[in-house]
């Protein structure tokens, strides 16, 4: 190139590389990319601007890039003579991202994709405690939604500004199984009325009484949440996270709250393990005070104790799935696929030890009907046991609980697997079409013809353990006593009957003759109760221990000659006031 025709073209150089920082510098305040090799949108972002600085060069230097008698090869031209430089480096990251996919393929690097996930495997006789009930979520994350939008409805001085984000993360607080969410800005105009004073509130719900709550900030001597996704500009949470850690990688940041109820973001900080973009993982997170922006990043073995989630459950059913299928080498996985495993399609979590774990079934590959066992992992420090437990697949075991009540049209959520009475049992809430949770079952795994249900938690476990024991298996409540769930038969004539609706749902309270004592139990739980009269004989099952006027039945059967327990006397009758008390029919 001639002085004079360098020293045309320098200016063209300058304004085109002036227009390229213009245009970058708005596409990345917009997009976010993390400058990082490991990330694939960075290399998109990157050759798209060396395009975009051709493109400007072109049209700097007067060629008609509209013109029909320009061709490809007439671009290929110029490219090649007035930016070479440019065409290297876009031949360079071009062969950097091939070579980058090629040596992240599973095919090279099966072994390092099944030692993603480290899984031990544990004894669920012996590993899994019988839980409390006060630890296991009756509630999955749609219900907790319908909860807490209809919480903050309540509310004129937010419903009309705000609303309750999508998304319900489960933590333990203060030993609750509890799901929150932040509120988001209703709209742009909303944002801008409220921006300067932030979010007012969050919501929680407790995933076990389903209790909703709208804890307002100022409460607890806080400002309002001044960052979040829901902001703009400089406060939206993911544009402070790129300008402050600009090489970091992010999974999706999710709201959690310490023990003295302060809200934060917990930012996992992901990479890739293997070769340039295979085998992602997490090293760390970036915690964010969502009132004040406060933020601090800490290695993954050194994050606080209160934050319960740091890897997702998508990345642990990834990893696994990885785990299983390549277990025996690549070939394997498509020839043969012997010992190869895969996760269910679903999850749930169940609180533990003040953590919140991640449960899963394992299934066979080559099946789609049984499980031979399932996962449970630690969302915070990715601990990941196996416990053999072979039986009916999830999707089975929802059917079966969704047919007893089919007539109520009820949906289960999905189930969690825990030990009830020393057997593996799946336990989940079944729910109407508003999303409210009514009734409980629970199916035995290995039989998953063995359904019981109730309206209560209490009703539903005992009905469950007196179907063990009419099948033969023995319920055990640890490994050195063994206790017998029985039911008592209480016989007689119904001498009055009455009624209540009770939460969308019909009781009915019979009354036997020469007793004072008042039997409820639910159209939902015995169909039978529709039925009776004044004057007929029956059959009233319940719990031995059970005392008061008022007694939770559990089955009721027409017929009783030959009572098993004489009804019990008492003098007490059931108090009568408007609120409580059934209505005569």
């Amino acid at each position: 190139m001639s002085d004079s025709q360098a020293k045309r073209t320098m200016p063209r150089v300058l304004i085109s590389l002036l227009v390229t920082l213009v245009i970058g510098a708005i596409w990345f305040y917009v997009s976010l990319p993390a400058i990082n090799l490991h990330n694939t949108g960075f290399f998109s972002f990157i050759l798209v601007l060396l395009l975009i600085y051709i493109l400007v060069f072109m049209i700097a230097l007067g060629v008609d890039t509209g013109s029909q008698g320009i061709h490809l090869r007439d671009y290929l031209s110029f490219a090649k003579n007035q930016c070479k430089v440019v065409v290297i480096l876009v031949l360079i990251l071009a062969a950097i991202f091939v070579v980058g996919q090629i040596i992240s393929a599973p095919v090279l690097r099966s072994g390092t994709y099944r030692d993603l996930l480290a899984v031990d495997t544990g004894d669920f006789a012996t590993e899994i405690e019988q839980v409390s009930f006060d630890e296991v979520p009756m509630l999955d994350e749609s219900s907790a939604r319908r909860l807490g939008n209809r919480k903050l409805g309540e509310l004129s001085d937010m419903v009309s500004q705000f609303e309750v984000a999508y998304d319900y993360t489960q933590i333990n607080y203060k030993g609750r199984p509890v799901r929150v969410a932040s509120l988001e800005y209703g709209d742009f105009f909303k944002w801008f009325i409220n921006t300067k004073e932030g979010l007012p509130a969050y919501v929680t719900v407790d995933m076990v009484t389903q209790e909703a709550q709208v804890v307002r900030l100022s409460s607890l001597g806080a400002s309002g949440m001044r960052y979040s996704p829901s902001e703009y500009f400089t406060r939206d949470l993911n544009r402070t996270l790129r300008f402050r850690y600009p090489t970091y990688m992010f999974s999706s940041a999710h709201l959690e709250i310490d023990e003295e109820g302060q809200p934060w973001w917990v930012c996992p900080r992901e990479t890739r393990t293997i070769g340039l973009f295979g085998g992602a993982d997490i090293i760390g997170a970036v915690l964010l005070n969502a009132c004040t922006g406060e933020h601090m990043y800490y290695d993954i073995t050194d994050i606080p104790t209160w934050v319960d989630r740091v890897y997702s459950a998508e990345l642990i059913c990834d990893q696994y799935d990885y785990h299983g299928v390549y277990v025996n080498g690549f070939i394997n996985s498509l020839i043969g696929q012997k010992d190869v495993t895969v996760s269910t399609d679903g999850y749930n979590y169940l609180a533990m030890n003040d953590d919140v774990y991640m449960y899963t079934g394992i299934t066979s590959v080559s099946s789609d009907e049984s499980n031979i066992g399932f996962l449970l992992s630690n969302q915070r420090t990715k601990e990941t046991t196996y416990y053999a437990a072979p039986g009916a697949i999830e999707t089975s075991a929802m059917a079966s609980a969704e047919g007893v009540v089919q007539d109520l049209g009820y949906s289960s959520t999905f189930p969690l697997l825990l030990n009830i009475g020393g057997e593996p049992t799946y336990f989940m809430s079944l729910k109407d079409s508003s999303d409210l949770v009514k009734m409980y079952a629970m199916v035995n795994v290995s039989q998953y013809q063995i359904v019981a249900t109730g309206v209560t938690v209490a009703a539903c476990e005992s009905n469950y353990l007196s179907l063990l024991q009419q099948h033969g298996i023995s319920v055990n409540v640890d490994e050195d006593s063994e206790i017998i769930i029985d039911q008592s038969n209480i016989s007689g004539t119904v001498a009055e009957i009455r009624t209540a609706v009770l939460d969308g749902n019909s009781w009915y309270y019979i009354r036997l003759e020469g007793s004072e004592v008042f039997y409820a139990i639910s159209a939902t739980a015995d169909q039978n109760v529709v039925i009776l009269n004044v004057g007929d004989a029956v059959t009233i099952q319940v719990s031995p221990d059970a005392t008061g006027s008022i007694l939770d039945a559990s089955s009721i059967s027409a017929g009783g000659a030959n009572p098993t327990q004489p009804a019990p006397e008492t003098t007490t009758t059931p108090q009568e006031d408007e609120a409580d008390t059934p209505a005569e029919e």
